[in-house]
């Protein structure tokens, strides 16, 4: 079965959105943490996010010349949402179903990685649902204080263990985790 991914750029306060409502992740990286994930993207089998990041990143990648816009657009695509009507951006899909029961279906057809991307509300249902098989979170060196986090709203603990960790310029952090299959029981 294909392992759920998500990838993911926090403060180190843990808020992937800022107060004033900007993704952490919308800021330039430095190119060794670029080629890493676009080495990681490559190899995924499936791109999932919710709807809003759907209409906000259909539209970029599709007129982009920059190295994520081919992987972007060229891998299939799954939009989760109730309301969409229509996938407009070429080789996507809409889930509007149970999310857990999407996710199952998504898994159980060959192919790479699925690699959901947000935005933090579906990062949040995913989460809650303990349907993420790897975290792949990059922290960045700054303390919003306020705004949305990837776990707000969990109502139990989740052990991670670490699977690896890199630090990059401008002290930019990845670390990837899988959950602990005695998550659960944490207090």
């Amino acid at each position: 079965m294909r392992s759920v991914v998500l990838i993911m750029t926090a403060s180190i306060d843990g808020y992937v959105v800022a107060p004033s409502g900007m993704a952490t992740g919308a800021q330039p990286e430095p190119p060794e943490l670029k080629a890493w994930k676009l080495n990681r993207i490559r190899q995924a089998g499936t791109h999932i996010m919710g709807r809003v990041s759907y209409e906000e990143m259909g539209p970029y990648w599709q007129a982009s010349d920059d190295a994520y816009a081919a992987p972007m657009n060229d891998i299939p695509k799954v939009v989760f949402s109730k309301t969409l009507r229509t996938a407009t951006w070429p080789k996507s899909t809409i889930a509007s179903g149970d999310l857990a029961e999407e996710i199952d279906k998504l898994r159980r057809r060959p192919g790479g990685e699925i690699i959901a991307w947000g935005g933090a509300r579906f990062a949040q249902a995913l989460t809650a649902a303990d349907l993420v098989d790897e975290y792949v979170l990059i922290t960045r060196p700054v303390v919003y204080g306020a705004g949305r986090q990837i776990f707000e709203g969990r109502s139990t603990a989740l052990g991670l263990d670490v699977l690896a960790a890199s630090c990059y310029h401008g002290g930019l952090t990845l670390h990837q985790y899988r959950p602990r299959q005695t998550s659960r029981s944490l207090a």
